[in-house]
């Protein structure tokens, strides 16, 4: 089995972060805009998922459809010449039969497709109107709450703390009250990003980097506060919360260059599990613990 090809995809995928984070953009603190919904494919209309999200949204297009060159091409368009294509990650199980028990095991393969937004294309037939495909409600308390209340096994969550964090020798959420978050939606983010360090408790997902991780929380670029600031905007996307709780210091910015540069699978990893943790407090059974296109 080749796995320099494996390597060479985890590292065109950070590498293209790292740019983002060097122009001074971080790709999981810039929700989505609500009237464009989240990417999907113009094809399948699948969404796309894990850190796709974030590679496809820091393109800034208008358009949520995104197509390979062949496909704008089957659709009777055509991508317009000078153009260039955002990198998405494809996972495809491949099998290998083991030579002395005859058992096949399953291989989980990370590959690179290249996509183009809709805009970028021309001639392209039935392509939606922006409008029609916005599926949410508008942004509003009732969208996140509905969210927070759907919650399977949820923590506790208690207030009238000093500072939000979560604890998981009692399993329990601890955040200030809501009138001390500047905005309502401030409140909300945060709560998200509290419900998905929760997401790892070993009654839930079972997640490594909480539950084998001492002092989680006092570490800001460890791999388990990624998760939670990738699974809060994932929510934050659901719920059309547009607004970023924190500002990108620089700071923040050269301690998360300094780990994506030493650990080449951070950000597809922690992106992976993100999802599997947002797809669990919307109850969405998780196909696979790879994301998918």
């Amino acid at each position: 089995m080749n796995t320099n090809k494996k390597t060479d995809a985890y590292e065109q995928i950070t590498e293209r972060i790292i740019g983002l984070l060097e122009s001074g953009t971080v790709p999981w603190r810039k929700p989505w805009k609500a009237q464009t919904g989240m990417p999907r494919n113009l094809v399948s209309g699948q969404c796309y998922r894990g850190i796709n999200v974030f590679l496809l949204h820091s393109m800034h297009y208008e358009s949520p459809f995104w197509l390979t060159y062949k496909q704008a091409l089957d659709l009777g368009g055509h991508v317009r010449k000078g153009e260039k294509a955002c990198p998405v990650v494809f996972w495809k199980q491949w099998e290998r039969e083991d030579e002395l028990t005859g058992e096949v095991a399953k291989i989980p393969m990370m590959r690179i497709y290249h996509v183009f937004n809709a805009g970028q294309c021309d001639g392209l037939k039935n392509v939606p109107a922006i409008g029609e495909t916005v599926t949410t409600t508008p942004a509003s308390n009732a969208e996140a709450e509905a969210i927070i209340d759907r919650m399977p096994q949820r923590p506790e969550i208690k207030h009238s703390m000093a500072k939000a964090f979560y604890t998981l020798a009692l399993d329990c959420v601890w955040l200030p009250d809501r009138e001390r978050f500047e905005t309502v939606n401030a409140y909300y983010q945060t709560l998200f990003h509290e419900l998905t360090h929760s997401t790892g408790h070993p009654s839930r997902l079972n997640r490594p980097t909480l539950t084998e991780t001492a002092g989680f929380g006092s570490n800001p670029y460890c791999k388990e506060e990624l998760v939670a600031e990738m699974g809060a905007a994932f929510l934050c996307g659901r719920a059309n919360i547009g607004e970023a709780v924190l500002e990108n210091s620089a700071a923040y910015i050269q301690g998360w260059l300094q780990q994506l540069r030493n650990d080449k699978k951070l950000i597809v990893q922690a992106a992976a599990q993100a999802q599997k943790a947002a797809d669990f407090i919307l109850g969405i059974k998780s196909e696979s613990a790879t994301p998918t296109a």
